[in-house]
């Protein structure tokens, strides 16, 4: 998006239109628990609101799967192994909160299904949160656990992450693409990857249910500490100059964010410098479906295309 087309803002009726019914009930019941103004709240509010919520959307943990926690190089992590199953592929995943919430139990269901619908090894990564630790630090967190999950595991590695873990995902993704390593592909859900903020669906859903514009600016702010970082590729992957030599890509955008944008122009971006991105855009989901994948059809069905994705590269 350049910015040259002009958006529209759309409004609640839109919404209506464009959201089905079992949407709006995951909507509302994250808002009574998650409420729009969380993020004016102190940090340890926003903390414990969200864990509330994710503890309200938790799935019971398939039967077969094994988990430990333990540190990798220093950072926490959790590993999960699929009982009786030789996994011929592991995933790294890296959770969503917009850097200021979210840790190893808020998206633990997840990962655990993620296990036992795969068949490959999970670890998902515990990184530091602002804004006490303010970039790079979420970033070095994630690169340790990368150099850690490479010496433990000698099989094809999976990049995976939503939101601000999506861009975790591909700031890694960028910042190994010219080193020796097993990275089959990259799978970004929901992820915010720097598009320009005064255009296209930073405009168009600005008013988004769970996620607006206002929410954006302060999660990205908040990460920078204050910092001027628009050149930074280890922050936001769309500040690289460079496309190249990327793992294939599947990035995903959930059509009522301000964020859909990301996605398609990261996969452009890619596809120019001469590599193999799908961008896929789920229409009439919000930011943060993924705790809706049991009770929301298009939800199901988007984890389902995730699922395969992660299957596919794994597989090589």
């Amino acid at each position: 998006m350049t910015g040259q087309v002009e958006a529209i803002t759309l409004t609640e009726a839109d919404y209506l239109k464009l959201i089905d019914a079992d949407t709006w009930d995951f909507i509302r019941k994250t808002e009574s628990h998650y409420p729009p103004d969380t993020i004016s709240q102190s940090i340890d509010c926003q903390r414990q609101v969200y864990n509330t919520m994710c503890r309200a959307f938790r799935c019971e943990y398939p039967a077969c799967i094994l988990v430990h926690d333990c540190t990798a190089d220093g950072v926490p992590v959790r590993c999960y192994a699929k009982d009786g199953i030789d996994a011929v592929a592991v995933v790294m995943y890296f959770h969503g909160g917009g850097f200021v919430v979210g840790g190893l139990d808020s998206h633990d269901d997840i990962c655990a299904e993620i296990c036992d619908r795969t068949g490959f090894a999970v670890v998902s990564v515990d990184y530091r949160l602002s804004p006490e630790h303010a970039h790079p630090a979420a970033y070095d967190d994630c690169m340790k656990a990368f150099r850690w999950v490479g010496r433990q595991y000698n099989k094809p590695l999976v990049l995976a992450g939503d939101s601000a873990g999506g861009t975790l995902a591909a700031t890694i993704a960028h910042g190994t693409r010219h080193i020796k390593s097993n990275v089959a592909g990259q799978v970004l859900i929901y992820p915010a990857l720097g598009q320009v903020k005064n255009a296209g669906s930073y405009i168009t859903h600005a008013n988004a249910p769970l996620l607006t514009y206002d929410d954006t600016v302060f999660y990205t702010d908040i990460r920078a500490g204050g910092a001027d970082l628009s050149d930074d590729a280890t922050y936001l992957p769309l500040s690289d100059s460079d496309f190249s030599d990327l793992p294939p890509t599947v990035a995903i955008s959930a059509e009522c964010d301000p964020l859909c944008d990301d996605a398609e122009v990261y996969c452009r971006a890619i596809q120019r410098a001469g590599g193999q991105a799908v961008w896929i855009k789920e229409a009439g989901l919000v930011h943060g479906y993924l705790r809706a994948r049991h009770m929301v059809g298009r939800a199901g069905e988007s984890f389902s295309r995730i699922i395969d994705a992660i299957s596919r590269f794994g597989a090589g």
